[in-house]
């Protein structure tokens, strides 16, 4: 099966700004049409949403037939699922909670091979896909391939970000702006539009511009996605796939039936 799929690496960093599809419904046929709909590429979220590995691999064929990429959000601190879902024919891999330079050392470990990390060999389903049938081949693109991106979305992420910035094999940083306004409050509140953390995204996204990466972020709603591009982030979501469905499903009863609610 030859699914010849453009890499993120060969879409971004991009200006004007690209849209990722984020998908927490593990049916794949939802994955696809986020890809269909013209989002850049899709996430497949295993961290919070109901994605696994099984699902994930029909995923990212579905967002393959329609010539987009798939990013995996694989579990905290689940590196070994990195290796496989970038195995199964994942373009990259996003990483929560990497607070400090050794989670993102042990995150570059795992999605790339030597001498950048420590990834062991066995990409057959990503080498069927990509059409590549020549290993050595493979094996020299595979680094530039693996998108690796880390989260930062802790005050301790924050402080270790220039550090986790300059590692090989860090391609980028995304924000969880919801985690990150819990981290700033201490745990009081829950506000990833409030100021506090408008100005921490400010510098997270100069910082890593500077650093020669990419810069992503998750957007609840589409005016959050404008504002964050205009804050120079290079990859950012517009809400996710259930939390759109809801929406649209609770809008046509409204227009229904004005007096619902919501």
């Amino acid at each position: 099966m030859t699914l010849p799929v453009p890499s993120l690496h060969g879409l971004l960093p991009a200006e004007p700004a690209r849209f990722l599809g984020w998908s927490c419904i593990a049916d794949p046929a939802i994955a696809g049409a986020l890809a269909r709909s013209g989002f850049d590429a899709v996430l497949l979220d295993q961290q919070h949403g109901a994605h696994d590995y099984h699902s994930c691999c029909a995923a990212i064929t579905e967002v393959a037939l329609a010539g987009k990429p798939s990013l995996v959000r694989i579990p905290v601190g689940d590196f070994a699922m990195a290796s496989r879902m970038l195995d199964a024919g994942a373009s990259g891999i996003v990483a929560p909670m990497i607070n400090s330079v050794a989670d993102a050392q042990a995150l570059a470990a795992a999605t790339k091979y030597p001498p950048v990390g420590q990834r062991s060999w066995g990409p057959d389903r990503a080498m069927w896909m990509s059409g590549q049938s020549d290993a050595t081949e493979f094996l020299a693109g595979a680094n530039a391939r693996a998108l690796t991106i880390a989260m930062c979305e802790t005050s301790e992420a924050i402080d270790a970000l220039e550090p986790i910035l300059a590692l090989p094999g860090i391609d980028g940083i995304l924000v969880g702006p919801a985690d990150l306004s819990i981290a700033l409050s201490k745990g009081t509140a829950i506000d990833p539009s409030g100021a506090a953390v408008s100005a921490a995204l400010g510098e997270i996204v100069r910082k890593t511009r500077a650093a020669g990466k990419l810069p992503c972020a998750f957007s609840p709603s589409p005016l959050r996605a404008r504002e964050m591009v205009g804050m120079g982030f290079q990859l950012v979501s517009v809400e996710y796939d259930a939390m759109t469905i809801v929406n649209a499903f609770a809008k046509l009863l409204r227009d229904a039936d004005p007096s619902r609610v919501a």
